[in-house]
């Protein structure tokens, strides 16, 4: 079936009716698990991962960051398996594993050898079930967390930019707060108050597992049902709704550090997701996203890069995988000596020329066969399968709506696109934020401002 997609590619045919990315096995588990099975036997390895239907928009008022710190306290030990053990028996095996939360969902994720998948499915069902909350790993765990917080965020001054220009956009959405939690919140949390949330919110009703790598479905659900299927169920509380919530309208928003050197801009519009849009804009929304990137033949980096000159780097990026509201995001970088505000009104001038002209029905065709490029190579990638179909389901979302996007990225029209672009021209849920130097600085000051960051240290 992937040859398929080769074939129509290289050949520059439109793909047949009814296209697919990855043909999983789709099943429900009597305790309500829902496991999705991709089989590839590229090589002899599997990747499982387990995605929970809760992320830092699930937390209450007061506690931000909870979400985050029990995904730490997950490898710190079960009622038979030591803290730090779990991924020390997974490395010696030779495989990897790692996880992270975001706004609406938390994953884990383990690869291996194939025949190690019975051993890797046993370890997360027991932290599924058996996890062990105590003081004396909790306490430590969150000192790791905020130091997670101090080199990620407070001492970056992207992360510090990045966090602001969120809470700006969407200061009365849960996504207005930075998923790690805001540091004086973070400092209040107790073992007590993960023990809660893990209760609430870690049941195999609450989680999807998907399997992908060489393996037969059948027996991976066989499997499962005597691994997982095993695990009671139980009640789990409605996630919370989010509502119409005010936000700011068109806006600006400056920073100045001195751990900068070029500056750069962001122009943020708030949009539908695949969860609120009305009819199916969010997939012209991503169709119009990939025409003005599209890398060095994108639509914005010809025109302000190569053209003009007057950016170094030029990215567009939307994702519509949220419960919530989105985000489209147009990143700039400036060439040295270049005015951030010459910059961001060529942005501008060039996205209005857009609007009123429309995009050219050969960009949006280019933009869609990029597109659909990389689904095809998505299907070789052990890990693809578990973000699209776990970002999909807790988002609200199936296997089948995964499975449907080329055909509905297929049926984008020259039309909706041109409509998307007016629509975000026009919205007037739009942040225009800059990061600049601080020109003021002294070089011991700059220097300061760039300590020495390690990602490592069991940090996630």
């Amino acid at each position: 079936m992937l040859q398929r997609f080769l074939i129509a590619w290289l050949l520059c045919l439109p793909l047949t009716a009814q296209a697919a990315v990855f043909y999983p096995q789709d099943y429900k588990l009597d305790n309500g698990l829902e496991l999705i099975v991709v089989p590839n036997h590229l090589a002899p390895a599997i990747t499982q991962m387990v995605w929970y239907k809760v992320g830092s928009s699930d937390e209450t008022a007061g506690q931000t960051g909870l979400a985050h710190y029990l995904e730490h306290l997950m490898f710190r030990g079960t009622s038979t398996m030591a803290p730090g053990d779990f991924s020390k028996i997974i490395a010696a095996q030779g495989g990897s594993d790692n996880a992270f939360t975001s706004y609406d969902y938390t994953a884990y994720h383990e690869t291996v050898a194939a025949d190690r998948l019975e051993m890797a499915m046993k370890m997360e069902a027991d932290r599924m079930h058996n996890l062990q909350i105590k003081p004396e790993t909790a306490v430590p765990e969150l000192s790791v967390v905020l130091n997670e917080r101090q080199q990620r965020t407070d001492n970056d001054p992207e992360g510090r930019f990045t966090e602001k220009v969120r809470n700006t956009l969407m200061p009365n959405y849960p996504y207005g707060t930075p998923v790690i939690g805001w540091k004086a919140q973070i400092e209040k949390l107790t073992a007590e108050n993960a023990t809660q949330f893990y209760g609430q919110h870690y049941a195999p009703n609450n989680a999807v597992v998907i399997i992908s790598g060489d393996v037969e479905p059948e027996k991976v659900l066989q499997l499962a049902k005597s691994i997982y299927g095993v695990l009671p169920k139980h009640e789990i509380p409605p996630r919370q709704a989010f509502g119409q919530a005010p936000m700011p309208e068109r806006h600006s928003l400056v920073m100045v550090d001195a751990g900068i050197e070029q500056p750069q801009l962001e122009l943020n519009f708030v949009v539908p997701s695949y969860a609120t849009q009305k009819a199916k804009e969010a997939y012209a929304y991503e169709v119009l996203g990939e025409a003005l990137d599209g890398g060095e033949v994108g639509l914005l980096y010809k025109s302000l890069a190569v053209e003009q000159k007057l950016a170094s780097g030029v990215e567009a990026g939307y994702d519509p995988d949220a419960r919530g509201p989105a985000i489209f995001a147009i990143a700039l970088t400036t060439r040295p000596g270049v005015d951030p505000k010459v910059l961001e009104k060529a942005l501008m001038d060039k996205l209005q020329a857009l609007a009123k002209t429309g995009l050219e029905e050969k960009t949006v065709k280019a933009a869609k066969e990029r597109m659909r490029r990389t689904a095809v190579f998505a299907r070789d990638d052990l890990m693809m399968p578990g973000y699209s179909f776990g970002m999909a389901i807790t988002t609200g979302h199936s296997v089948n709506d995964v499975e449907a996007w080329p055909d509905r990225i297929e049926a984008v029209s020259l039309a909706e696109v041109n409509a998307a672009l007016r629509d975000l021209m026009a919205n007037p849920r739009t942040l225009s934020a800059m990061l600049l130097p601080d020109p003021n600085a002294t070089q011991a000051v700059k220097e300061a401002a760039h300590p020495v960051i390690n990602h490592d240290a069991g940090i996630r």
